[in-house]
C-alpha cells in the first residue's frame, strides 16, 4: 500500500466517525426537545384548566379526562407534583426507554 492509499482510507475513517458523532448529537438534540414538548403540553393543559376552572388540576389523569391532554406514556415519565391549587405545579418530564 502506498501513503497515498493509507491517506485515503484514513480520511474515509474520519469522516465517519465525524458523520456518527453528528447523527447522535442530532438524536440527543431532537430528544431533548420532544421532552420539551411534552412539558410545555402539560404546562398548557394546567394553565388551561386553571383559566377555565379556577384552579390547576391535582392530577395528570384530570387533564387527560378533561383537557384532552396525551403523551407516549410508555416513552416519557412525566412527574406532576401539585401542593396548592392556586399554585403552577411542577411539571418535570424524562425521557425512558419505551417502545418504538
Amino acid at each position: 500500500m502506498s501513503k497515498r492509499d493509507i491517506l485515503v482510507i484514513l480520511l474515509t475513517v474520519v469522516v465517519l466517525v465525524a458523520f456518527v458523532f453528528l447523527i447522535r448529537g442530532i438524536d440527543r438534540t431532537h430528544a431533548s426537545e420532544e421532552t420539551t414538548l411534552v412539558r410545555d403540553a402539560v404546562k398548557n393543559a394546567a394553565l388551561t384548566c386553571y383559566a377555565v376552572e379556577g384552579a390547576y388540576p391535582d392530577s395528570l389523569e384530570y387533564l387527560r379526562e378533561a383537557y384532552g391532554l396525551a403523551y407516549d406514556e410508555n416513552r416519557y415519565f412525566v412527574t406532576y407534583d401539585a401542593f396548592a391549587s392556586n399554585h403552577l405545579p411542577e411539571i418535570f418530564v424524562t425521557e425512558g426507554e419505551g417502545e418504538d
